[in-house]
């Protein structure tokens, strides 16, 4: 069976598509995007605010679920400008801790609203 997650703290789904399911002791969250979970728009500023806002969403719909960056297991993270790796990176580790996440980084053409940087998760419940 899969059950739908969603939490305050993060950004409402844009589309036909579930923010989160778990799945057994499995967590699939959609790719997530800058977006402020209060205004519905993308947050303003250079990688490193979007970056933050789209770890702040993950957080939050991990912990609706129970769980925290502890429990992430991959991620695969699109970017519109690898030249800006660094500096998402450096946000990134900030989440976690050893063991890291398995992670595929991937520079792509556009994302959704324009935005710099996309993130999705499958993390290990339990």
């Amino acid at each position: 069976m899969k059950e739908l997650i969603t939490a305050d703290g993060a950004a409402k789904a844009i589309g036909p598509y579930s923010p989160a399911l778990k799945v057994g002791n499995l967590l699939f969250l959609s790719g997530s995007i800058p977006l402020d979970p209060v205004s519905g728009q993308i947050v303003p500023g250079d990688i490193t605010a979007q970056a933050t806002r789209v770890m702040e969403n993950i957080k939050a719909l991990l912990a609706a679920a129970g769980a925290d960056f502890s429990h992430v297991a991959r991620t695969t993270v699109f970017m519109v400008d690898l030249g800006e790796f660094a500096a998402m990176n450096e946000v990134y580790a900030s989440y976690f801790t050893a063991p890291y996440p398995a992670r595929s980084t991937v520079q792509v053409v556009k994302l959704p609203r324009d935005v710099r940087v996309e993130i999705d998760v499958i993390a290990v419940l339990g």
